[in-house]
Protein backbone atom coordinates (compact mmCIF):
# COMPACT_ATOMS: atom_id res chain seq x y z
CA UNK A 1 0.00 0.00 0.00
CA UNK A 2 1.03 3.56 -0.88
CA UNK A 3 2.34 6.09 1.36
CA UNK A 4 -0.95 8.42 0.40
CA UNK A 5 -3.05 5.55 0.74
CA UNK A 6 -2.11 4.79 4.56
CA UNK A 7 -2.24 8.33 5.62
CA UNK A 8 -5.83 8.14 3.70
CA UNK A 9 -7.06 5.07 5.59
CA UNK A 10 -5.70 6.36 8.83
CA UNK A 11 -7.94 9.81 8.24
CA UNK A 12 -10.94 7.91 7.32
CA UNK A 13 -11.00 6.05 10.30
CA UNK A 14 -10.01 9.10 12.71
CA UNK A 15 -12.96 10.59 11.34
CA UNK A 16 -14.90 7.56 12.03
CA UNK A 17 -13.64 7.38 15.58
CA UNK A 18 -13.96 11.07 16.64
CA UNK A 19 -17.43 11.07 15.11
CA UNK A 20 -18.55 8.17 16.67
CA UNK A 21 -17.86 9.99 20.43
CA UNK A 22 -19.82 13.43 18.65
CA UNK A 23 -22.81 11.31 18.18
CA UNK A 24 -23.29 9.58 21.36
CA UNK A 25 -22.70 12.91 22.74
CA UNK A 26 -25.32 14.68 21.21
CA UNK A 27 -27.75 11.93 21.11
CA UNK A 28 -27.38 12.01 25.39
CA UNK A 29 -27.32 15.80 24.99
CA UNK A 30 -30.60 16.09 23.26
CA UNK A 31 -32.66 13.22 23.79
CA UNK A 32 -33.63 15.48 26.75
CA UNK A 33 -35.29 17.27 24.75
CA UNK A 34 -37.52 14.89 22.88
CA UNK A 35 -38.86 13.08 26.11
CA UNK A 36 -39.68 16.52 27.79
CA UNK A 37 -43.43 16.17 28.41
CA UNK A 38 -42.71 12.69 30.09
CA UNK A 39 -39.82 14.39 32.07
CA UNK A 40 -41.83 17.33 32.95
CA UNK A 41 -44.83 15.09 34.40
CA UNK A 42 -42.23 12.74 35.81
CA UNK A 43 -39.84 16.03 37.85
CA UNK A 44 -41.93 18.50 37.32
CA UNK A 45 -45.47 17.92 38.02
CA UNK A 46 -48.21 20.54 38.52
CA UNK A 47 -51.83 21.86 38.04
CA UNK A 48 -50.88 23.10 34.45
CA UNK A 49 -49.85 20.68 31.79
CA UNK A 50 -48.26 23.58 30.19
CA UNK A 51 -46.67 24.92 33.43
CA UNK A 52 -44.58 21.12 33.79
CA UNK A 53 -43.93 21.21 30.31
CA UNK A 54 -42.24 24.95 30.56
CA UNK A 55 -40.36 23.73 33.60
CA UNK A 56 -38.64 20.94 31.57
CA UNK A 57 -38.11 22.75 28.56
CA UNK A 58 -36.47 25.27 30.82
CA UNK A 59 -34.42 22.55 32.32
CA UNK A 60 -33.85 21.62 28.93
CA UNK A 61 -32.35 24.66 27.90
CA UNK A 62 -29.82 25.47 31.35
CA UNK A 63 -27.77 22.99 29.41
CA UNK A 64 -27.03 25.20 27.75
CA UNK A 65 -26.17 27.60 30.30
CA UNK A 66 -23.23 25.79 31.08
CA UNK A 67 -21.51 25.61 27.87
CA UNK A 68 -20.26 29.07 27.53
CA UNK A 69 -17.93 27.84 30.71
CA UNK A 70 -17.20 24.30 29.39
CA UNK A 71 -16.20 26.00 26.22
CA UNK A 72 -14.01 28.59 27.90
CA UNK A 73 -12.62 25.39 30.82
CA UNK A 74 -12.63 22.93 28.79
CA UNK A 75 -11.23 24.42 25.53
CA UNK A 76 -8.50 26.08 26.85
CA UNK A 77 -7.35 22.82 28.40
CA UNK A 78 -7.92 21.02 24.75
CA UNK A 79 -5.70 24.22 23.33
CA UNK A 80 -3.07 23.05 26.12
CA UNK A 81 -3.30 19.92 26.28
CA UNK A 82 -4.13 18.35 22.97
CA UNK A 83 -7.34 17.17 20.66
CA UNK A 84 -7.54 13.89 21.62
CA UNK A 85 -7.57 14.33 25.47
CA UNK A 86 -10.10 16.72 25.83
CA UNK A 87 -12.48 14.63 23.63
CA UNK A 88 -11.95 11.77 26.22
CA UNK A 89 -12.49 13.98 28.78
CA UNK A 90 -15.91 15.43 27.60
CA UNK A 91 -16.76 11.68 26.81
CA UNK A 92 -16.37 11.03 30.58
CA UNK A 93 -18.88 14.20 31.94
CA UNK A 94 -21.66 13.70 29.17
CA UNK A 95 -21.84 9.62 30.79
CA UNK A 96 -22.01 11.09 34.32
CA UNK A 97 -24.41 13.88 33.42
CA UNK A 98 -26.76 11.29 31.26
CA UNK A 99 -26.72 8.19 33.97
CA UNK A 100 -27.45 10.58 36.65
CA UNK A 101 -30.80 11.73 35.06
CA UNK A 102 -31.74 8.44 33.76
CA UNK A 103 -31.29 6.95 37.34
CA UNK A 104 -33.07 9.58 39.26
CA UNK A 105 -36.27 9.19 41.06
CA UNK A 106 -38.93 10.90 40.25
CA UNK A 107 -40.80 14.00 42.37
CA UNK A 108 -43.13 11.54 43.97
CA UNK A 109 -40.75 9.09 45.46
CA UNK A 110 -38.07 12.05 46.49
CA UNK A 111 -39.78 15.69 45.85
CA UNK A 112 -37.86 18.64 45.49
CA UNK A 113 -34.57 16.56 45.12
CA UNK A 114 -35.38 14.98 42.27
CA UNK A 115 -35.89 17.93 40.15
CA UNK A 116 -32.45 19.47 41.64
CA UNK A 117 -30.87 16.06 40.62
CA UNK A 118 -31.68 16.26 37.30
CA UNK A 119 -30.74 20.11 37.02
CA UNK A 120 -27.50 19.34 38.36
CA UNK A 121 -26.85 16.31 35.71
CA UNK A 122 -28.28 18.42 32.97
CA UNK A 123 -25.66 21.14 33.95
CA UNK A 124 -23.03 18.85 33.68
CA UNK A 125 -23.93 17.61 30.21
CA UNK A 126 -23.67 21.11 29.33
CA UNK A 127 -20.21 21.36 30.45
CA UNK A 128 -19.42 18.96 28.86
CA UNK A 129 -21.55 19.83 25.57
CA UNK A 130 -19.62 23.31 25.68
CA UNK A 131 -16.57 22.24 23.72
CA UNK A 132 -17.44 18.82 22.10
CA UNK A 133 -18.47 20.62 18.71
CA UNK A 134 -15.72 22.74 18.69
CA UNK A 135 -13.17 20.10 19.79
CA UNK A 136 -14.42 17.90 17.31
CA UNK A 137 -14.69 20.43 14.55
CA UNK A 138 -11.31 21.99 14.80
CA UNK A 139 -10.08 18.30 14.81
CA UNK A 140 -11.21 17.30 11.54
CA UNK A 141 -10.40 20.84 10.05
CA UNK A 142 -6.70 20.39 11.18
CA UNK A 143 -6.50 16.58 9.37
CA UNK A 144 -8.04 17.74 6.30
CA UNK A 145 -6.16 18.20 3.19
CA UNK A 146 -5.73 21.32 2.07
CA UNK A 147 -9.02 22.62 0.25
CA UNK A 148 -10.84 19.87 1.56
CA UNK A 149 -11.92 21.83 5.22
CA UNK A 150 -15.76 21.63 4.41
CA UNK A 151 -16.19 18.18 3.53
CA UNK A 152 -14.10 17.04 6.80
CA UNK A 153 -15.87 19.56 8.86
CA UNK A 154 -19.24 18.69 8.05
CA UNK A 155 -19.43 15.02 9.55
CA UNK A 156 -19.06 16.53 12.87
CA UNK A 157 -22.57 17.96 11.90
CA UNK A 158 -23.49 14.74 10.47
CA UNK A 159 -22.84 12.36 13.40
CA UNK A 160 -25.69 14.39 15.33
CA UNK A 161 -27.67 13.53 12.50
CA UNK A 162 -27.01 9.61 13.07
CA UNK A 163 -27.86 10.65 16.75
CA UNK A 164 -30.59 12.20 15.61
CA UNK A 165 -32.04 9.04 13.50
CA UNK A 166 -31.11 6.55 16.36
CA UNK A 167 -33.63 8.94 18.82
CA UNK A 168 -36.33 8.85 16.33
CA UNK A 169 -35.70 4.95 16.01
CA UNK A 170 -36.21 4.35 19.54
CA UNK A 171 -38.97 6.67 19.55
CA UNK A 172 -40.86 4.19 17.15
CA UNK A 173 -40.18 1.15 18.90
CA UNK A 174 -40.74 2.75 21.92
CA UNK A 175 -44.63 4.01 20.41
CA UNK A 176 -45.36 0.60 18.47
CA UNK A 177 -44.51 -1.67 21.72
CA UNK A 178 -45.36 1.10 24.71
CA UNK A 179 -48.69 2.65 25.59
CA UNK A 180 -48.29 6.60 25.93
CA UNK A 181 -48.64 6.17 29.82
CA UNK A 182 -46.27 3.55 30.21
CA UNK A 183 -43.43 5.79 27.95
CA UNK A 184 -44.40 8.91 30.09
CA UNK A 185 -43.69 6.89 33.38
CA UNK A 186 -41.14 5.18 32.90
CA UNK A 187 -40.15 4.10 29.31
CA UNK A 188 -38.63 7.45 28.54
CA UNK A 189 -35.69 6.23 30.51
CA UNK A 190 -35.15 3.57 28.27
CA UNK A 191 -33.50 5.56 25.22
CA UNK A 192 -31.02 7.38 28.36
CA UNK A 193 -29.54 4.17 29.62
CA UNK A 194 -28.91 3.09 25.56
CA UNK A 195 -26.79 5.88 25.49
CA UNK A 196 -24.92 5.35 28.43
CA UNK A 197 -24.76 1.52 26.97
CA UNK A 198 -22.76 2.59 24.11
CA UNK A 199 -20.38 4.92 25.77
CA UNK A 200 -17.72 1.86 26.92
CA UNK A 201 -17.52 1.43 23.63
CA UNK A 202 -16.94 5.01 22.06
CA UNK A 203 -14.25 5.29 24.87
CA UNK A 204 -12.08 2.74 23.62
CA UNK A 205 -12.65 4.23 19.94
CA UNK A 206 -11.22 8.25 21.11
CA UNK A 207 -8.02 6.48 23.10
CA UNK A 208 -6.65 5.05 20.02
CA UNK A 209 -7.17 8.75 18.16
CA UNK A 210 -3.88 9.73 17.30
CA UNK A 211 -3.24 13.63 17.89
CA UNK A 212 -3.59 16.09 14.58
CA UNK A 213 -0.37 17.10 12.89
CA UNK A 214 -0.75 20.41 13.14
CA UNK A 215 -1.23 20.81 17.50
CA UNK A 216 2.03 18.29 17.11
CA UNK A 217 4.07 20.39 14.61
CA UNK A 218 3.76 23.61 17.41
CA UNK A 219 7.05 24.23 18.78
CA UNK A 220 5.14 25.38 21.78
CA UNK A 221 1.99 25.49 23.61
CA UNK A 222 0.00 28.28 24.75
CA UNK A 223 -0.88 27.82 28.78
CA UNK A 224 -4.49 27.97 29.66
CA UNK A 225 -4.34 31.49 30.84
CA UNK A 226 -2.95 32.63 27.43
CA UNK A 227 -5.99 31.10 25.51
CA UNK A 228 -8.08 32.64 27.88
CA UNK A 229 -6.61 36.51 27.85
CA UNK A 230 -6.59 35.22 23.87
CA UNK A 231 -9.95 34.99 23.24
CA UNK A 232 -10.63 37.90 25.71
CA UNK A 233 -8.60 40.18 23.30
CA UNK A 234 -10.88 39.08 19.91
CA UNK A 235 -14.25 39.09 21.91
CA UNK A 236 -15.52 41.31 18.74
CA UNK A 237 -14.60 37.69 16.71
CA UNK A 238 -16.23 35.56 19.25
CA UNK A 239 -19.84 37.95 19.29
CA UNK A 240 -19.47 37.54 15.56
CA UNK A 241 -19.09 33.94 15.65
CA UNK A 242 -21.79 33.52 18.37
CA UNK A 243 -24.21 35.55 15.57
CA UNK A 244 -22.90 33.29 13.08
CA UNK A 245 -23.72 30.43 14.99
CA UNK A 246 -27.23 31.39 16.12
CA UNK A 247 -28.75 30.25 12.69
CA UNK A 248 -27.22 26.72 13.05
CA UNK A 249 -28.44 26.29 16.65
CA UNK A 250 -31.70 27.69 16.19
CA UNK A 251 -32.82 25.46 12.90
CA UNK A 252 -31.40 22.40 13.96
CA UNK A 253 -33.20 22.77 17.40
CA UNK A 254 -36.13 23.62 15.47
CA UNK A 255 -36.52 20.29 13.06
CA UNK A 256 -35.08 18.44 16.12
CA UNK A 257 -35.58 18.52 19.85
CA UNK A 258 -38.75 20.44 19.42
CA UNK A 259 -40.15 18.76 17.06
CA UNK A 260 -42.14 15.82 19.46
CA UNK A 261 -43.43 18.97 21.61
CA UNK A 262 -44.49 21.11 18.47
CA UNK A 263 -45.60 18.00 16.04
CA UNK A 264 -47.85 15.80 19.07
CA UNK A 265 -48.50 18.83 21.86
CA UNK A 266 -48.88 21.54 19.81
CA UNK A 267 -50.33 20.29 16.21
CA UNK A 268 -51.88 17.63 17.78
CA UNK A 269 -50.02 14.44 15.18
CA UNK A 270 -49.58 11.04 16.49
CA UNK A 271 -46.61 10.11 18.25
CA UNK A 272 -45.14 7.38 15.07
CA UNK A 273 -45.82 10.12 12.40
CA UNK A 274 -43.85 12.43 13.95
CA UNK A 275 -40.80 10.47 14.40
CA UNK A 276 -40.57 9.38 11.23
CA UNK A 277 -40.67 12.68 10.29
CA UNK A 278 -37.83 13.52 11.84
CA UNK A 279 -36.09 10.18 11.07
CA UNK A 280 -36.47 11.45 7.33
CA UNK A 281 -35.39 14.85 8.42
CA UNK A 282 -31.87 13.92 9.61
CA UNK A 283 -31.42 11.62 6.72
CA UNK A 284 -31.86 14.45 4.72
CA UNK A 285 -29.40 16.32 7.08
CA UNK A 286 -26.85 13.39 6.83
CA UNK A 287 -27.07 13.93 2.65
CA UNK A 288 -26.83 17.31 2.30
CA UNK A 289 -24.00 18.35 5.15
CA UNK A 290 -21.56 16.77 3.06
CA UNK A 291 -22.76 17.96 -0.09
CA UNK A 292 -22.56 21.35 1.04
CA UNK A 293 -19.22 21.20 2.68
CA UNK A 294 -18.39 20.03 -0.78
CA UNK A 295 -19.68 22.99 -2.08
CA UNK A 296 -18.26 25.21 -0.06
CA UNK A 297 -14.70 23.92 -0.12
CA UNK A 298 -15.49 25.22 -4.28
CA UNK A 299 -17.26 28.10 -4.11
CA UNK A 300 -16.32 29.43 -0.59
CA UNK A 301 -18.47 29.59 2.82
CA UNK A 302 -20.05 33.46 1.95
CA UNK A 303 -22.41 32.84 -0.79
CA UNK A 304 -23.78 29.89 1.02
CA UNK A 305 -23.79 31.40 4.49
CA UNK A 306 -25.52 35.01 2.20
CA UNK A 307 -27.67 32.68 0.38
CA UNK A 308 -29.35 30.24 3.12
CA UNK A 309 -29.74 32.92 5.93
CA UNK A 310 -32.07 35.27 2.82
CA UNK A 311 -33.84 32.68 1.57
CA UNK A 312 -34.62 31.61 5.56
CA UNK A 313 -35.72 34.72 6.13
CA UNK A 314 -38.25 34.80 3.51
CA UNK A 315 -39.28 31.35 3.68
CA UNK A 316 -39.55 30.27 7.55
CA UNK A 317 -43.26 32.28 8.63
CA UNK A 318 -45.09 31.54 5.18
CA UNK A 319 -44.04 28.14 5.55
CA UNK A 320 -44.88 27.62 8.84
CA UNK A 321 -47.90 29.39 8.18
CA UNK A 322 -48.96 27.20 5.39
CA UNK A 323 -48.16 23.86 7.76
CA UNK A 324 -50.55 25.08 10.86
CA UNK A 325 -53.75 26.17 8.87
CA UNK A 326 -54.05 22.59 7.41
CA UNK A 327 -51.80 20.26 10.21
CA UNK A 328 -50.79 16.79 8.69
CA UNK A 329 -47.87 14.42 8.89
CA UNK A 330 -47.55 15.23 5.11
CA UNK A 331 -47.08 19.22 5.15
CA UNK A 332 -44.73 18.64 8.39
CA UNK A 333 -42.12 16.33 6.53
CA UNK A 334 -42.13 18.80 3.68
CA UNK A 335 -41.42 21.70 5.57
CA UNK A 336 -39.00 20.31 7.72
CA UNK A 337 -37.27 18.75 4.80
CA UNK A 338 -37.10 22.69 3.37
CA UNK A 339 -35.74 23.83 6.96
CA UNK A 340 -33.46 20.69 6.74
CA UNK A 341 -31.87 21.86 3.66
CA UNK A 342 -31.25 25.41 4.58
CA UNK A 343 -29.62 24.14 7.75
CA UNK A 344 -27.72 21.97 5.86
CA UNK A 345 -26.43 23.99 3.12
CA UNK A 346 -25.95 26.80 5.80
CA UNK A 347 -23.69 24.90 8.36
CA UNK A 348 -21.87 22.65 5.71
CA UNK A 349 -20.36 26.51 5.05
CA UNK A 350 -20.36 27.93 8.97
CA UNK A 351 -18.44 25.23 10.79
CA UNK A 352 -15.25 26.11 8.42
CA UNK A 353 -16.17 29.99 7.99
CA UNK A 354 -16.10 30.30 11.52
CA UNK A 355 -12.81 28.35 12.53
CA UNK A 356 -11.11 30.42 10.05
CA UNK A 357 -12.38 33.30 11.83
CA UNK A 358 -10.51 32.49 15.29
CA UNK A 359 -6.72 32.74 16.18
CA UNK A 360 -4.93 29.93 15.77
CA UNK A 361 -3.52 29.60 19.71
CA UNK A 362 -7.17 30.24 20.82
CA UNK A 363 -9.10 27.76 18.14
CA UNK A 364 -10.91 25.56 20.35
CA UNK A 365 -11.78 27.76 23.04
CA UNK A 366 -12.96 30.33 20.58
CA UNK A 367 -14.84 28.48 18.32
CA UNK A 368 -16.73 26.59 21.31
CA UNK A 369 -17.13 29.87 23.19
CA UNK A 370 -19.17 31.32 20.09
CA UNK A 371 -21.07 28.40 19.41
CA UNK A 372 -21.78 27.88 22.93
CA UNK A 373 -22.79 31.31 23.48
CA UNK A 374 -25.11 30.95 20.70
CA UNK A 375 -26.93 27.72 22.08
CA UNK A 376 -27.14 29.24 25.34
CA UNK A 377 -28.63 32.61 24.54
CA UNK A 378 -30.51 31.21 21.30
CA UNK A 379 -30.64 27.79 20.41
CA UNK A 380 -30.81 25.55 23.70
CA UNK A 381 -34.00 27.80 24.34
CA UNK A 382 -36.09 27.47 20.81
CA UNK A 383 -38.33 25.31 22.47
CA UNK A 384 -38.89 27.04 25.71
CA UNK A 385 -39.17 30.27 23.53
CA UNK A 386 -41.37 28.49 20.75
CA UNK A 387 -43.55 27.53 23.44
CA UNK A 388 -43.81 30.43 25.15
CA UNK A 389 -44.32 32.39 22.44
CA UNK A 390 -47.17 30.24 20.67
CA UNK A 391 -48.89 30.63 24.37
CA UNK A 392 -48.78 34.26 24.17
CA UNK A 393 -49.81 34.84 20.78
CA UNK A 394 -52.51 32.00 19.99
CA UNK A 395 -50.27 31.61 16.81
CA UNK A 396 -49.38 28.58 15.88
CA UNK A 397 -46.88 29.43 13.17
CA UNK A 398 -44.86 32.22 15.65
CA UNK A 399 -41.53 30.00 15.58
CA UNK A 400 -41.50 30.85 12.06
CA UNK A 401 -40.49 34.50 13.21
CA UNK A 402 -37.77 33.23 16.03
CA UNK A 403 -35.78 31.01 13.07
CA UNK A 404 -36.18 34.50 10.70
CA UNK A 405 -34.79 36.44 13.77
CA UNK A 406 -31.68 33.79 13.97
CA UNK A 407 -31.05 33.88 10.19
CA UNK A 408 -31.12 37.98 10.05
CA UNK A 409 -28.36 37.62 12.67
CA UNK A 410 -26.95 34.93 10.64
CA UNK A 411 -26.63 37.46 7.68
CA UNK A 412 -25.69 40.26 9.45
CA UNK A 413 -22.44 38.29 11.06
CA UNK A 414 -21.61 37.51 7.81
CA UNK A 415 -21.57 40.71 5.94
CA UNK A 416 -19.69 42.63 9.11
CA UNK A 417 -16.92 39.39 9.08
CA UNK A 418 -15.98 39.44 5.17
CA UNK A 419 -12.72 41.46 5.88
CA UNK A 420 -11.78 39.11 8.60
CA UNK A 421 -11.71 35.74 7.10
CA UNK A 422 -9.41 33.59 4.64
CA UNK A 423 -10.60 30.73 2.60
Amino acid sequence: MLASEVKSDSKFRAVVRVAAGNFLEMYDFTIFGYYAVAIGQTFFPSGSEFVSLMRSLMTFGAGYLMRPLGALVLGSYIDHHGRRKGLLVTLGLMAIGTLSIALTPGFIAIGLLAPLLVLMGRLVQGLSAGVELGGVAVYLSEIAPPGRKGAYICWQSGSQQVAVMLAAIVGIVLALTMTRDEVEQWGWRIPMFLGCAIIPLLFVLRRTLGETPEFLARTSTPTRAAVVRSVAANWQIVILGMMLSTMTTVSFYMITAYTPTFGGTTLGLETVGVNLVILCVAISSFFWLPVMGSVSDRIGPRPLLLTCATLTILTAYPAMAWLVSAPSITRLLLVELWFSFMYASYNGAMAPYLIGLMPKEARTAGFSIAFSLATAIFGGFTPAICTYLIEVTGNKAIPGVWLSFAALLGLAATVMTAKRVAR
